[in-house]
């Protein structure tokens, strides 16, 4: 259920029918608009008689959601969100471009991956710390140590940052390092950790479940919303299907799907989709032409090297070639990418 506000509604009637809201056991989640705010009702509400609230000064109109997310819906928020990570905006004109390696591995790789995403126009570096692998006799990142060589060199090169968040207890260490906590397809529905990044002031981009229905998708977006974090980032990254020639099948249909039924701005892993370099450019490319708001792209500057998922990472001047690509067909939706630096490749 959502509470429409009227037009000229002032602050003292958002708050008198805010406290009403409460003292009939309900959380208020407010989402502030160009002309109206909108009052978003927490808890089971059936039962509950619309003409209650209706009857309040300053309302509008009262809207019984059929969507189990509320939060996350058009309905709650009809404009849609835009996430701010300093100057960065996900989900507005520009096609946000993450990129970096799987795993950070040391100094030299880290610098050297950076330098060439940055330099073709990624705004965002990525680099894991914490991994979860299959087999626990796989690399599992630096853990902090990394994540500090991921700040200083994310300052460097003048980049956010985004690593990957694998239990609430990493939640407060990671903070000071890193700009945007990812959680991974396996803790998609670990709702502990949902919760507890719910009640962090800090984005949060969440991986579709590799079997995860767009509506589980988002009831687990919904989770971090309702504890009041509504700086989710939604990434489709390829989900288990009966096809075995490629690691996931893309579901490219997700995202105006999503687009239709929710306000959170939709990413796409091309990377993690198949597993294969050479899905990734192609993957991309379609990504960006059905209104994906940005890309997180595995890069590496020697990938036949690299410790965790080589084979699906791009060499430097692949990625580049990629980001010329982009800024044809961003021209072609109506959307813009960061351009390129005026530094030559390394």
């Amino acid at each position: 259920m959502v509470i429409i506000m009227n037009k000229g509604a002032g602050e003292e009637e958002i708050a008198a029918v805010s406290l009403e809201v409460r003292n009939r056991g309900f959380g208020v989640h407010r989402s502030d608009g160009a002309e109206q705010t909108v009052l978003g009702i927490a808890g089971e509400v059936l039962g509950i008689d619309p003409r209650t609230f209706e009857s309040l000064p300053g309302v509008q109109e009262v809207v019984l959601l059929t969507e189990p997310y509320k939060l996350a819906s058009l309905g709650f928020r009809r404009k849609r969100s835009v996430i701010r990570v300093g100057e960065i905006e996900i989900g507005g004109p520009e096609v946000v471009i993450m990129a970096g390696p799987c795993t950070i591995e040391g100094e030299e790789q880290l610098y050297r991956s950076a330098e060439s995403v940055a330099k073709a126009g990624a705004r965002i570096l990525r680099g894991g710390a914490f991994k979860p692998r299959t087999s626990p006799y796989s690399f599992q990142g630096p853990g902090i140590a990394g994540l500090e060589l991921l700040r200083r060199v994310g300052d460097e090169m003048g980049m956010a940052t985004i690593s990957e968040v694998m239990e609430a207890g990493q939640i407060e260490p990671m903070l000071p390092f890193v700009d945007i906590l990812q959680v991974g397809t396996r803790n998609m529905q670990n709702y502990n950790l949902l919760a507890a990044l719910g009640k962090v002031n800090r984005p949060v981009l969440l991986k579709r479940g590799m079997s995860a229905t767009v509506q589980e998708w988002l009831l687990a977006a919904e989770y971090i919303m309702a504890g009041g974090n509504h700086d989710v980032i939604l990434c489709e990254r390829g989900i288990r299907t009966f096809e075995t020639s490629l690691r996931n099948t893309l579901d490219l249909s997700a995202v105006p799907m999503v687009q239709s039924l929710s306000h959170l701005p939709v990413i796409v892993d091309p990377s993690h989709a198949t597993g294969r370099r050479d899905m990734v450019t192609p993957l991309a490319r379609a990504a960006v032409a059905v209104g994906a708001d940005g890309l997180l792209i595995e890069v590496h500057h020697d990938p036949d090297a690299a410790r965790c998922d080589g084979p699906q990472s791009l060499r430097p001047a692949e990625f580049a070639s990629l980001m010329g690509e982009l800024r044809l067909i961003v021209q072609a939706v109506g959307r813009r990418v960061s351009e390129e630096s005026a530094a030559s490749l390394p």
